[in-house]
């Protein structure tokens, strides 16, 4: 039996929050969907399915969003995947059939015996669509025939439907920014790869966010704050966190800078660490280079030009331990075959 789920991931919890909106789930559509149909679907004609039909073999890895929409007598099921991986699942086909199946079989056991015997039931109409936003382009079938082996011999008797495919990094910037809604607003910001590029995207969606609703404008808050966390140092996630919680649209340009802020202590930071580390592997590598010194400076004086095959082998050496076990037990040593054997044994042990 289906059941509801807490979505795993924040991208999932991103969208999952922004598409149980009808308002945003319909714009979706409109914007996205280049059908007749689309045009002709109207916010109240549209009923959110609070389950989720996500297999348990695949419940760690995404989440899905469901919405009935009443057309003339006629119910319609529009089951939307949330694909938000890095990587194409060429199983998509199968997967997607497997969930339409559960919805089936969930409709029926709740429908009476007596209506599920009538010669006029039918099972409602299920429209597919995954929601995509890898890097990688989208190669899985998208159709089912397709995905059977040897479809071309039986085109007319074969199980077949295909899904729309929502791929966000494919949209262009510019027909993102020009539909100015919610979605398209996400979408945008959900291609940029890094917070200092998101700041930017901002920055220029700065005159369409102003012109949202209050509740417009949340809803992209809300998703920013699921899925731009994830970015940051866990010290900052607070700070922007609270910067997010503004919703007030006529205050955007002080939200982006206060995020500003918050991503520029974290570069700060970043360079912080970075010198205090280079700085720390400096003087860990000139220890090092003081004892490589040493040694050599000793073979070369105690052994002459016979040493310098051993001379070599010691400046490969980079464990400052091992250097200074050799030096130790070097002193001990008569011939170069001893102080060869004395070396060959730190080489073994910086090998370990």
């Amino acid at each position: 039996m289906p059941d509801k789920r807490q979505p795993h991931h924040s991208h999932d919890r991103g969208y999952r929050e922004l598409l149980s909106s009808k308002r945003a789930f319909l714009e979706l559509l409109k914007t996205f969907v280049r059908e007749e149909w689309a045009k002709d679907i109207d916010e109240d004609s549209l009923v959110r399915v609070e389950k989720s039909y996500i297999l348990q073999d695949f419940s760690e890895k995404e989440a899905d969003i469901i919405y009935r929409l009443r057309a003339k007598g006629n119910d319609v099921i529009f089951y939307v995947l949330l694909e938000l991986q890095s990587t194409v699942d060429y199983l998509m086909p199968f997967r997607l059939l497997l969930y339409m199946v559960e919805i089936w079989r969930d409709i029926y056991n709740n429908t009476p015996e007596k209506e599920r015997r009538r010669k006029g039931f039918r099972l409602p109409a299920i429209v597919p669509a995954v929601l995509y936003n890898g890097r990688r382009s989208w190669t899985a079938c998208r159709s089912f025939r397709e995905y059977q082996a040897g479809h071309e011999r039986f085109p007319g008797y074969l199980l077949d439907f295909s899904y729309i495919l929502f791929d966000v990094v494919r949209y262009s910037e510019e027909d993102l920014y020009r539909a100015a809604n919610v979605v398209s607003s996400v979408f945008y910001l959900d291609q940029t790869v890094n917070p200092l590029e998101l700041v930017v995207r901002l920055r220029k969606l700065a005159g369409v966010l102003k012109g949202m609703t209050p509740e417009q404008f949340r809803q992209v808050t809300v998703w920013l704050k699921n899925v731009i966390k994830r970015k940051l140092p866990v010290h900052l996630r607070e700070e922007v966190e609270r910067v997010l919680e503004e919703n007030d649209p006529r205050e955007v340009e002080k939200m982006i800078t206060n995020i500003e802020r918050a991503l520029d202590e974290m570069k700060r930071q970043a360079v912080m660490e970075g010198v205090l580390r280079g700085k720390a592997e400096g003087e860990a590598r000139g220890k090092v280079e003081k004892a490589q010194d040493a040694i050599c400076k000793y073979l070369r004086r105690r052994f002459g030009d016979a040493s310098a095959g051993l001379q070599e082998k010691v400046r490969e050496m980079t464990s400052l331990e091992v250097l200074d076990g050799i030096m130790e037990e070097l002193f001990a040593a008569n011939t170069l075959e001893e102080a060869r054997a004395i070396i060959g044994e730190g080489i073994n042990k910086s090998l370990q």
